[in-house]
């Protein structure tokens, strides 16, 4: 090229070469400065690149303002628009397995349709002991109806260190957003369109839809309601979980309470009640 006076692209043309393969790769440069942009806009991540130019500048860092938004924009800073009302985030860190029981709750909806309309059960499931905690049935669950009855679960097993849902706009609102810096709790949002992510409220899920709701037709709400929670009751207290050797979720909750008192192998100081033993009839069999 440098002999005959050609340029690069008329070689590239005349040797069917693209251009992008001879070429020298562009070196990045200004790292330090690249790494001061990224930790002001981790500190400020509602700041656009006007505002964190002028931090920069505070600090002696001057630059033109077209190289400010390259660099900006190379590093993938920019600020997303907020539409809407305000939502709450919670965390997306991974989570690890609980290794005891209300360390970690899991929250989800599912619906089914009574004789003239359609109605949602609000689910919340132990992930150690596989223990559905509550099923709320009603035509309409609102943020601030999840936080009482989260309230009313909180009174009677305690506060859990987390607890993991989707991103509904129940489960996202500001009443849930109010609750959870009340409770002082992790909440835990899957990764939008990945249900696998909390998948022990969704397993919990294909077993109702598979041994309840396929099975009963419902009258009426409080007709659902008494099913759903003899079915419920039934689930915890009688019907065997493979997840644990065939023990139901409520004898795996006493033996984690007597193994934490050191009472696992001996009888207990005070003897425990009995838990009650509910038996669920699916329709037409005799109760």
């Amino acid at each position: 090229m440098a002999e005959r006076g050609l340029s690069q692209r008329h070689v590239c043309r005349l040797l069917e070469v693209d251009p992008k393969t001879v070429r020298r790769p562009e070196r990045r440069g200004d790292e330090a400065v690249r790494a001061r942009l990224r930790s002001l806009a981790g500190e400020r991540r509602r700041f656009g690149y006007r505002r964190l130019g002028i931090l920069l500048e505070r600090e002696g860092v001057r630059m033109n303002h077209k190289k400010l938004y390259r660099l900006y924009r190379e590093e993938e800073l920019m600020v997303r628009r907020r539409r809407g009302r305000k939502r709450a985030t919670g965390t997306r860190a991974a989570l690890a397995l609980p290794q005891a029981p209300d360390q970690r709750w899991s929250l989800d909806f599912v619906s089914d349709c009574l004789a003239a309309r359609r109605f949602r059960i609000l689910v919340v499931v132990d992930d150690f002991t596989r223990e559905c905690l509550a099923a709320v049935a009603d035509t309409s669950i609102s943020g601030t109806r999840v936080a009482r009855e989260l309230d009313r679960l909180v009174a009677r097993h305690g506060t859990p260190a987390t607890i993991v849902s989707d991103n509904g706009p129940e489960l996202t609102s500001r009443a849930i957003l109010a609750w959870t810096n009340r409770a002082g709790l992790d909440w835990h949002y899957i990764v939008p369109g990945k249900p696998q992510q909390n998948a022990f409220v969704e397993s919990f899920i294909g077993r109702l839809r598979d041994e309840l709701l396929n099975e009963e037709i419902f009258e009426n709400l409080p007709h659902a309601r008494h099913v759903l929670e003899r079915w419920r009751l039934d689930y915890n207290h009688v019907r065997p979980h493979s997840a644990h050797a065939g023990l139901p979720p409520a004898q795996v909750r006493r033996l984690a309470a007597g193994a934490r008192l050191g009472l696992v192998d001996g009888p207990a100081a005070r003897p425990l009640a009995p838990s009650p033993r509910p038996c669920y009839h699916p329709t037409g069999l005799p109760s």
